[in-house]
């Protein structure tokens, strides 16, 4: 390595990965151009193999060309040579049986790539099996979101995979954590003095995070419909981010240091009454309207979607931290769909310095200093703060300090999930929920769920917008706005 190289990360030791599911749109779209990418970078051992299972007709061969569709100029870069095939039905227990026979030992990951009404049979089949034991290799299994679909059928899940496997077994996976400037957050934080020595309620004003989407439900229609914004993104996601923005300094980047300050946060958010719930949040539900030069329908006109919805496709949430650090400062989170642009971001807000010393300028109001951590698409970090006009009055203006990651790093295509596989072949957790993590997200959101299964109707806001009034409304009543999507 040439002196100012990054080092070069380790290989993962030679394993199978079992992707129970691989005929699906995961494995397709995402799981196997992951792998792809992996293997052209040379970060996965040469002895790794995949083993996929699933219950359509196929052989090697034909899953082989199935799963080239998306991959970039269709190069495998020597990967479709390991794809193996096994079909069969992941309720006849003769599958497990066939499984073990295909499968040569030593180290096995197993990956849900799956409908969640399977996750838990499939870990049960698997130990009933034997597949499970660590006898001569490694065995873990990778649980994708979502991961129950409230408080109570998390715990029951939790529970279920916790009687098979131990939690240092299990991986549960959110793609969100995988993108570079997730995890740039930690960094920026604790390896800048100038950010982390003001990174509190003595000088920040409150934080927004926000995850937009322009793209519509479109075919998840039915997915959606039971699911819907709240349950989708918020107990995971954007929990998740906010818990990396909020967290103590760990004392090393370990798995269980990282977790362990990321538990603390989510379980420092105070969970709402009943009155909190009603007043602190808001849901929408698209109407029809244009994205761009697309026509956008409405969302009870989607297919799959019952005429009579009451499903939100727009959450607006605020949260306080009951800790030292954040007391009194709100974290005010939202994430819709069909909406005017495609933004996530964290906005830092910081408290407005004193007024007295331009007191005989025309500045009515100062802007306040902001740091605004861009996710995606524009992967970034901005500092607002303020500049002194040319001329020869004292009189201010807001700049930009702009940093973005493609002007200073190559930047390869990636799909996101690259990181969290490399990661489970290395056995590495740090960006894997656990079980405490996973119940105490869904605290957090059950009072919304409940109040909203009650009754009412989300508040509806044209496709193409910046979501419903009432959004606004929750920031304007305590004096403030929302960050300007996209």
């Amino acid at each position: 390595m040439s002196e100012g190289e990054p080092p070069r990360p380790p290989v993962p030791d030679p394993a199978t990965l079992v992707i129970l599911g691989i005929t699906g749109d995961l494995s397709r779209r995402l799981l196997i151009p992951s792998l792809v990418n992996l293997a052209r970078d040379g970060l996965i051992d040469e002895g790794l193999s995949i083993l996929g299972v699933d219950i359509r007709e196929g052989d090697d061969a034909s899953v082989r060309k199935s799963l080239s569709e998306f991959l970039e100029d269709g190069a495998w870069h020597g990967l479709d040579t390991r794809i193996r095939y096994l079909r069969g039905d992941f309720t006849d227990r003769g599958l497990f049986e066939a499984l073990k026979k295909a499968l040569p030992g030593g180290n096995v990951v197993f990956y849900f790539a799956t409908l969640p009404r399977f996750f838990g049979p499939l870990a049960e089949s698997l130990a009933k099996a034997g597949l499970l034991d660590q006898k001569d290799g490694y065995r873990r299994i990778v649980v994708e979101k979502p991961f129950g679909h409230d408080l109570a059928s998390a715990k029951a899940l939790n529970a279920r995979l916790a009687r098979v496997a131990a939690e240092g077994q299990i991986y549960r996976i959110d793609h969100f954590l995988g993108k570079e400037t997730v995890r740039n957050i930690m960094v920026a934080r604790f390896g800048n003095t100038f950010l982390e020595s003001i990174w509190n309620s003595n000088h920040i004003d409150h934080v927004q995070i926000t995850a937009a989407e322009t793209v519509d439900v479109g075919r998840r229609g039915k997915f959606y419909d039971t699911a819907g914004a709240l349950r989708d993104m918020v107990p995971n996601h954007l929990l998740q981010i906010l818990a990396m923005v909020a967290m103590e300094p760990p004392n090393s980047f370990d798995a269980e240091a990282l977790r362990n300050e990321k538990a603390k946060v989510v379980d420092a958010v105070r969970v709402p009454t009943r009155e909190e719930a009603r007043d602190d949040a808001v849901r929408g539900q698209y109407r029809a309207g244009k994205i761009g030069d697309r026509a956008v329908c409405d969302y009870r006109a989607e297919p799959d979607v019952a005429p009579d919805s009451r499903t939100e496709t727009y959450v607006a949430y605020k949260l306080f931290i009951d800790s030292w650090r954040w007391a009194g400062v709100p974290f005010y989170l939202r994430t819709g769909k069909a909406l005017a642009a495609r933004d996530t971001e964290v906005v830092v807000t910081f408290k407005p310095v004193p007024l007295a010393l331009f007191r005989d300028t025309d500045v009515e109001k100062l802007p306040p200093n902001k740091v605004i951590l861009q996710i995606q698409p524009d992967e970034g970090i901005t500092l607002d703060f303020l500049a002194k006009r040319p001329g020869p009055i004292v009189d201010t203006a807001a700049v930009t300090l702009d940093f973005r990651y493609a002007d200073h790093f190559r930047l390869a295509r990636s799909t996101g999930y690259e990181t969290l596989l490399y990661d489970v072949l290395n056995g590495d957790q740090s960006l894997f929920q656990r079980a405490d993590m996973v119940e105490l997200g869904w605290e957090v959101v059950q009072p919304l769920l409940d109040l909203w299964a009650e009754g009412g109707e989300p508040e509806p806001y044209t496709a193409g917008s910046t979501g419903p009034v009432g959004a606004d409304a929750l920031m304007a009543s305590d004096g403030r706005c929302w960050h300007r999507i996209g």
